[in-house]
Formats: structure tokens, C-alpha cells, sequence
């Protein structure tokens, strides 16, 4: 929700970076391979219990998912760089919460939830995204939704700061992701089925 709706506000800070890399002739895919190895080091921090940091890390990792795409956009957008973006997304996703499971085991039942509804979800927008003639300023149709990458990393957040309150905060980011995927799934038949 905020990426589709806040995106316009913030996209001449996210423009103004991405044009300071394409000045030092950086490509989109090694900024997207940047910010999978920042978020990565984010899941480390968290385990050894430096969380201010690793949530600061995490959203220059988010960041940097977003300026991928406009260098992308502004330069060569590649397939293969899509394929990149969105796999290692996910990869940052599941190493935090690998990390937090590791470091709550006692938690691990709520983390497989959450996984889950990540994969339900995903497969909807991904397979909505492949089915569908519309296109988006991304290189595929973008399903937008309740539950969008910047409400993903606000949850985390509260997740690793709030760590006495993880398995609630994992509950309610499983919810909200399966509403996300029921509102997903029902505008993919109202797309689909025309």
C-alpha cells in the first residue's frame, strides 16, 4: 500500500541516488546485489543482538531495492535483472526471518506461518504478474496490496525491536499477508477471467 501510494512522493530522493550511480556507470544489478547482501548482513546482526543496526542496514537494503529499478529504468531494464530483484527480495526476507527463528526456536511454529502466507502470496502476485496482458512501469504487472515491501519491512522492524512481542507481531504480519493474498487473488479472476 505505501509503495503505490507513497512512491510518487519519495521517488525524486530515490531518482536523485539512482542518478549518482549511473554518474559512477554502477549498474541496476549490482546495486540489487548490494542490497541483498546488506539485508543478509542485517539477518547476521540480529542474531548476535545488534538490532538498532540491523534495522538500520535493512532499509538501506529497502532502499537500494528501490533504486535498482529506477537506474534500471532509466538505463537497461534486463528480464534477467527482474528475475534478480524479486528472487533476492525473498532472499532477504527469509534470511530475517531464519535469523529470528534461530534466535527464538521457540518461536519457529509462528515463522513457519508467516513463510507460508510470504509463499501464498507471492505465488499469487508472481503468477497474476506472468498471466496478465497489463504492464506496469516495472517489467511485469505489479499487483499492488495491503501488505506491500515497505509494510513488510516496517513489521520486521517491530519484530526485531520489539523481540518480547515477536510472536504476536508475527501474527499479525501472517494476517495482514493473507489478507493481502485474498485481496490479490480475488483482483486476479476479476483481471483474468474477462
Amino acid at each position: 500500500m505505501l509503495d503505490t501510494r507513497v512512491r510518487k512522493y519519495i521517488q525524486p530522493f530515490i531518482q536523485s541516488i539512482a542518478n549518482i550511480f549511473i554518474k559512477m556507470n554502477i549498474s541496476a544489478n549490482t546495486i540489487t546485489l548490494i542490497s541483498l547482501i546488506l539485508g543478509i548482513c542485517s539477518s547476521i546482526l540480529i542474531f548476535y543482538n545488534f538490532n538498532i543496526l540491523a534495522i538500520l542496514i535493512l532499509w538501506i537494503s529497502g532502499l537500494l531495492d528501490a533504486v535498482d529499478g529506477s537506474i534500471a529504468r532509466l538505463t537497461k531494464s534486463t528480464p534477467f535483472g527482474t528475475v534478480m530483484d524479486i528472487t533476492f527480495d525473498r532472499i532477504v526476507e527469509l534470511s530475517i526471518i531464519i535469523s529470528l527463528t534461530l534466535k527464538f526456536p521457540q518461536s519457529s511454529i509462528y515463522m513457519v506461518f508467516l513463510t507460508a502466507s510470504i509463499v501464498v502470496s507471492m505465488t499469487i502476485f508472481l503468477t497474476t504478474g506472468l498471466m496478465s496482458e497489463k504492464k506496469s512501469e516495472k517489467s511485469f504487472y505489479y499487483q499492488a496490496g495491503l501488505m506491500e515491501r515497505s509494510e513488510a519491512f516496517i513489521l520486521f522492524s517491530l519484530m526485531i525491536y520489539f523481540q518480547n512481542n515477536l510472536n504476536l507481531l508475527t501474527i499479525i504480519f501472517t494476517i495482514l499477508i493473507m489478507f493481502t493474498s485474498i485481496q490479490r487473488f480475488i483482483e486476479a479472476e476479476n483481471l483474468l477471467n474477462k
